[in-house]
């Protein structure tokens, strides 16, 4: 069949159109899936921050960055701004990076990336800028401090966003109890912080090292501290020790008196009962140390020492007593009491006792080793031996005569008896003592 000339126009020009609507509607699903992406950046004051803006899908679509005043910076390569500090990073159909170095606090805000579309499509990042703290100052510090006096130590630190944390610390122990003030600056950006620590000095603080810690999240876990040794002055503290726990006469004693003050005591003085020491050639002082030597019992009392330094003066007692030598004690030797026997046994006891006591006297446990001097124990045992001899000799001669005599009155009696008168009673009487001296015996 032959088309009209007419015809076939309107034909081309009907393909003409679907074809132009299908690349419409095409180029409209393809922009669907084109949209910006972006990310929100922090920065510390004084470092680069860097915008990137990312597209899937881009039919040589143009992107563009902006600033929080809608200043255009960069669109595709082409920079916009005259800002040295603004630099082309990388520049695509699918990418647009840029930087900013040198970032100040007024640098803050939300940046803007568009995608030229039909709409045009918008992706937003934030920039935060972190102000860096300033090194933080101890104020109220005084050297030297004396002992209880208060202190009130006041740590500061400026110039931080957001504010900075404060923390104290005594010889690496924080110390929680103080005071924490926090105030906006002039900027209405960054903050001036402050904290107060407030404390009695004591002796125990001389030497600390009081320290004061800013942390903040620009310093990248790399705290900034300040840092005061503390020094109290303060009286002497004074003991005395004695090296004999149990002085006895005749030994000897060292005392030593320590004292530890600051400012460093002078010289200590040494005092026996109120006044001086009594015999100067026995107790000797030599610097802090007291020595008495030859002790005896007149050494007996208060010793006192006293230490002193500009801040004020202290002392200490100690009380000395001399205690007797320690004796030991030497054996007792036991003699056997006799009661009756002859002459003759006697003296065999008396010499068979003596052996014993010498050897009893000889084996002595207690006796004291390498001893030099005489046998105390062999002289006692002697002289207990002369003794009993001289009281057992008297003991004989005294009932020797009491029966000589008892004896002479009873033969004298015994001739009264048949002697018709007193010249008979003699003459039997001396014929019976002859015979009685014959039977005498003798008892002990």
């Amino acid at each position: 069949m032959r088309l009209k000339p007419g015809a076939l126009l309107r034909f081309y020009s009907l393909c003409g159109i679907l074809v132009q609507v299908a690349a419409t509607k095409n180029k409209a699903r393809g922009s669907q899936g084109q949209f910006p992406l972006t990310q929100n950046v922090t920065v510390v004051e004084g470092g680069t921050a860097n915008l990137t803006c990312r597209v899937d899908q881009n039919d040589n679509t143009s992107l563009q960055w902006s600033n929080p005043a809608q200043q255009t910076l960069y669109f595709d390569d082409k920079k916009a701004l005259r800002d040295n500090r603004i630099e082309l990073v990388r520049a695509s159909w699918h990418e647009l990076s840029i930087s900013v170095s040198d970032v100040s606090l007024s640098d803050e805000g939300q940046y803007t990336c568009s995608l030229f579309t039909m709409p045009v499509k918008t992706s937003k990042a934030f920039l935060t800028v972190l102000g860096v703290p300033e090194k933080p100052q101890i104020t109220g510090f005084t050297s030297p401090v004396m002992e209880g006096e208060r202190m009130q130590l006041t740590c500061k630190t400026s110039g931080s966003k957001p504010a900075a944390d404060i923390r104290w610390f005594k010889n690496d122990k924080e110390v929680k109890d103080v005071k924490y003030l926090k105030e906006e600056d002039a900027n209405r950006k960054t903050f001036t912080v402050s904290s107060t620590l407030d404390f009695l000095a004591d002796r125990n603080d001389d030497g600390a090292v009081i320290s004061c810690r800013v942390d903040h999240e620009s310093l990248n876990s790399t705290p900034q501290i300040a840092m005061q040794v503390l020094e109290i002055h303060y009286t002497p503290l004074v003991k005395i020790i004695s090296s004999n726990s149990w002085p006895e006469e005749g030994q000897s004693i060292i005392l030593t008196c320590e004292s530890k003050g600051k400012p460093v005591p002078e010289p200590v003085l040494w005092t026996k009962d109120g006044g001086e020491l009594p015999d100067p050639e026995r107790m000797v002082v030599n610097g802090r140390v007291l020595s008495i030597s030859f002790l005896n019992k007149t050494d007996n009392g208060t010793y006192r020492c006293e230490a002193k330094n500009p801040i004020g003066r202290n002392s200490t007692e100690y009380v000395l007593i001399v205690h007797d030598v320690f004796n030991t004690l030497l054996p007792t030797t036991v003699i056997p009491s006799l009661t009756t026997a002859t002459v003759t046994t006697t003296v065999a006891l008396t010499t068979s006792t003596t052996t014993s006591a010498t050897a009893i006297s000889t084996r002595d446990p207690n006796a004291l080793a390498g001893q030099t001097g005489p046998d105390h124990a062999l002289i006692g045992g002697i002289v207990a031996v002369v003794v009993f001899v001289t009281l057992c000799s008297i003991i004989l001669l005294g009932r020797y005569l009491a029966r000589h005599k008892g004896t002479y009155l009873t033969n004298e009696a015994k001739g009264a008896e048949d002697a018709p008168d007193a010249d008979t009673a003699i003459i039997n009487a001396e014929g019976s003592q002859v015979n009685a001296e014959e039977k005498k015996e003798y008892f002990i």
